[in-house]
């Protein structure tokens, strides 16, 4: 069964004591892909310099909201080079959370529009953080000329789909769907449309039933898929075929950029 695990973060500490141990297990899990998602400068350099290493390995550069208040355009110069990387498939992780408001919203607002007008500059996907905050985000990608992406980990909830949809964008679902309690994300499971579905770990947090409360890594990509199967009663392998498709088509893996 191929899959793809389509949000990860490698690069963080969690892993510095068995990183390739983890990223072998993912390749005899059946992954054929892994998208390692920038948060901040040093992990968006961090995911580059790992998908230079391991050829299923792809990169997505960009500064989380938690740290929007570190974004200078000094910041922004060093990712418009660090997406120009021929790995480099998207721009994220970006957007907005009104949870931890880790930095203020005016100045996430504002980088998460700075972003986007990068990722339209250099004709790359986002892939979008929304906690809180999901109609300033769907406002903001209202009034975007980009590309498309993903809202990674969606947590909209059933009635916000058909706007989703209507923007063009894909919706990622992670190890949450699993949870007993999490009658509505298997609502969004069944109802979304399946060309429009992506999986993902959101490695090394969300980890998924059976394994919740251990470290997360991409090989738990299937855990979520099959979850997904189950609400949509289908099979699994329609679920993994269509989501690796999915995310081929939307991270344009075999795009050669200048």
């Amino acid at each position: 069964m191929r899959l793809v695990d389509s949000h990860a973060h490698l690069d963080f500490p969690q892993f510095d004591a068995d990183r390739e141990v983890v990223i072998e297990r993912a390749r005899e899990a059946g992954l054929v892909a892994i998208l390692n998602v920038g948060t901040d400068l040093a992990s968006s350099r961090a995911a580059g310099a790992l998908a230079d290493r391991y050829d299923f390995i792809y990169a997505a550069v960009g500064v989380h909201p938690h740290d929007a208040k570190t974004v200078t355009p000094a910041v922004l110069e060093d990712l418009r080079e660090l997406a120009r990387h021929p790995k480099v498939v998207a721009i994220g992780e970006i957007g907005l959370d009104y949870y931890r408001d880790l930095s203020p919203r005016p100045v996430q607002r504002r980088v998460f529009a700075q972003q986007l007008a990068l990722a339209a500059e250099l004709g790359l996907p986002v892939v979008v953080h929304s906690r809180e905050a999901h109609d300033d985000v769907l406002a903001a990608l209202q009034d975007w000329q980009g590309g498309g992406g993903v809202l990674h980990s969606y947590s909209g909830g059933p009635e916000r789909l058909e706007e989703v949809m209507a923007l063009g964008f894909s919706i990622g679902l992670s190890g949450p769907v699993t949870f007993r309690k999490a009658h509505r994300l298997r609502a969004v499971a069944a109802a979304a449309p399946l060309d429009r579905l992506l999986v993902e770990t959101d490695c090394p947090y969300l980890t998924p039933v059976p394994y919740r409360g251990r470290r997360n890594e991409p090989a738990y990509v299937r855990y979520v898929a099959e979850a997904v199967a189950r609400a949509r009663g289908v099979s699994v392998e329609d679920v993994a075929r269509a989501t690796t498709e999915n995310a081929r088509r939307l991270f344009d893996w075999m795009s050669n950029k200048p």
